[in-house]
Formats: structure tokens, sequence, C-alpha cells
């Protein structure tokens, strides 16, 4: 039998006397694709902070591919997940270059100071083509467009070759025009080969697009629903989430959410 990619169980992460995570327990498998949605204070960040690392549990584990956080060397099972989050824009150089970006991501660094080795720029070339930039390689971060930077981030972490991969609210700071465009890209990156395993952790059901297989939905530290797209994502399990009386709808395999109330 397949190890899980990752397997949360009874996660819970307690600072003074607030429950941050409540007994998580999560599993995404081979092949899987997840969006993680919940309101502001849900416990989203603060579930890929435990992830990653970044948050020590008060109780439960976090295993990637049968390594147990607290039992494997962590520095080693991070570089397994890969990471797209604006928190990262800040810490890159306005002068740094694209290919200099995309190189960090091997090595875990942020305004790279490891000139890395010419197969590594080999490599971030690659990726620099596979995000649709290669004409870009030799551009500065501060003449990047919001659209660009995130394919340029996608591209940083794809350098670990890592076997999941978190889009932590991507289309953040996207017009319409770029989001749907952006959107396109994850939805071609999902399908591609050796691909790793995606998790989209955003507000907005109309950025889920096909290829999330699963959905995770939280509220207040809690798991609301953890399971396939179908049964998972409805009207009734989205009001819980969101404490509020919603309706979900469907068309053309993408989401639209509207509120019912009075």
């Amino acid at each position: 039998m397949e190890l899980p990619v990752l397997e949360v169980t009874n996660l819970r992460v307690i600072r003074g006397s607030t429950a941050i995570l409540r007994g998580v327990n999560w599993r995404v498998g081979a092949g899987e694709n997840w969006v993680i949605l919940g309101a502001n204070g849900s416990g989203k960040t603060s579930l890929l902070k435990a992830l990653t690392g970044f948050l020590s549990p008060t109780s439960g584990e976090v295993s990637l591919l049968g390594h147990t956080y607290g039992e494997s060397d962590w520095r080693e099972l991070r570089l397994q997940i890969g990471v797209v989050t604006s928190a990262f824009t800040a810490s890159i150089p306005l002068s740094e270059v694209t290919l200099d970006t995309i190189v960090s991501g091997k090595y875990a660094q942020l305004d790279l100071w490891h000139a890395g080795t010419s197969a590594d720029r080999i490599a971030a070339k690659k990726l620099l083509r596979l995000v649709g930039l290669g004409r870009v390689a030799a551009r500065e971060w501060a003449y990047l467009s919001q659209g660009e930077r995130q394919r340029v981030l996608i591209a940083r972490a794809l350098m670990a070759r890592p076997r999941l991969l978190i889009l932590d609210e991507p289309c953040a700071g996207l017009d319409p025009v770029a989001r749907e465009k952006f959107l396109a890209f994850v939805e071609q990156l999902a399908r591609s080969r050796h691909a790793p395993a995606l998790v989209l952790v955003t507000h907005h059901v109309e950025e889920i697009t096909p290829a999330f297989t699963h959905a995770l939905l939280l509220r207040g530290g809690r798991v609301v629903t953890a399971g396939l797209r179908a049964s998972a994502l409805t009207s009734k399990t989205l009001s819980a989430t969101f404490a509020a009386p919603l309706r979900l709808a469907r068309r053309g395999g993408r989401f639209s959410l509207r509120s019912t109330a009075s």
C-alpha cells in the first residue's frame, strides 16, 4: 500500500488559553489535490505553519511520506514541501533577477547568497519555461507583475522537487483576467506528469479548478469536513464553515457562492 503524502493525526495547537487547532485529522494520498477553505481565524495559517515545522504542536502528529516530525530531521522534511505565499515577497530583493530567485528554492533561501551550480541554473531555466516565463530569466523582481511573481514563486518551490506544493492564497492581488490566467496555469500544472500533490488555500470557491479532487473545510480550528470534493463542498458544509446561510452553485466544473440571508 502506497504511503500517504501527508498525514495529520489529532493535531492540537494551544497557546495560553487559546486553542488554535483542535484535533485536526487530515490525510493527503498520492494523486490527490486538495483545497483548504475557511474564514479568517479558522486555523488555515496555523495549520500551514505546523506542516512546515514553524509551529510546534501541543499534541498530535504530522507525517510526511511516512516520516514523522519530531522523529526525523525537520530541515530535510521541509524541503519536501514547497510553499508559495505572498509572505515571501518582502524578503526578495527588488534587484534580484528571476533566475536567482528560482535557484534559491533549492537551498531554502530568500535573498540568494549561494551562487548555485551550472546544473542549478539549467534546471531553473527549464522551470521558467514550464511556468511560461522563459523570457524573464534576467528580469529583476521589481519589474515583474504580480501574476509573474506568483509563477516565479511556483518555479522556485519546484526547484527542490517537493512531493507536496502548497499555494497559500496565490490569487490575492490579481485582477480578474490575471487570476483566470493564473488558475489556468495551476490547472495545467496539476495535470502534468510528475506533478507534486497540490494544496490550494483560499477563501473563494471560484478559485477551485477541476483538478482539485478533495476539500478540507476549517472553522475555529476544527475540521468541518474533509474528503472528496463532491461530498465536502455543499451549501450545508460551506454555510457551517463561514457561519452564514450560503448557496453553492456549479457550472462548467467551477463553483460560485452567494449569501441567502434576507
